[in-house]
């Protein structure tokens, strides 16, 4: 067991995936030594900030814990506000922005892949 506090992983960085705004990142998973077989994440966007489009290679999951959200799927986007999750299929181009006057703070959810 690993047990994790966000203060010791927080990170203030541009988002990933374009650099479009700030954000502050808490890399949850990475504290728990390899193997492992998912990465957990929480990242806070500023107001305008966003995780550019990317194509992922794996099933992920983006779920709202405060602030409002556009998120993307291969050119169709959805609302999100607390409480709601995005589950984005493996093959597909995603992102999300913020939206609102509030930071939007996501939980991110996916395996790990060779390549993490």
């Amino acid at each position: 067991m690993v047990v994790v506090s966000e203060s010791d992983v927080k990170v203030r960085e541009a988002p990933p995936h374009g650099a479009i705004g700030m954000s502050t990142a808490y890399r949850i998973s990475d504290a728990a030594p390899q193997p492992r077989t998912m990465e957990f994440r929480r990242r806070v966007l500023d107001p305008g900030a966003a995780v550019g489009e990317h194509p992922i290679s794996h099933d992920e999951v983006y779920y709202v814990t405060s602030g409002k959200g556009v998120v993307m799927s291969d050119g169709v986007e959805a609302e999100l506000s607390p409480g709601m999750a995005a589950y984005l299929y493996e093959g597909a181009v995603v992102g999300i922005r913020q939206v609102g006057p509030e930071p939007l703070s996501i939980i991110i959810s996916y395996p790990v892949s060779p390549k993490d």
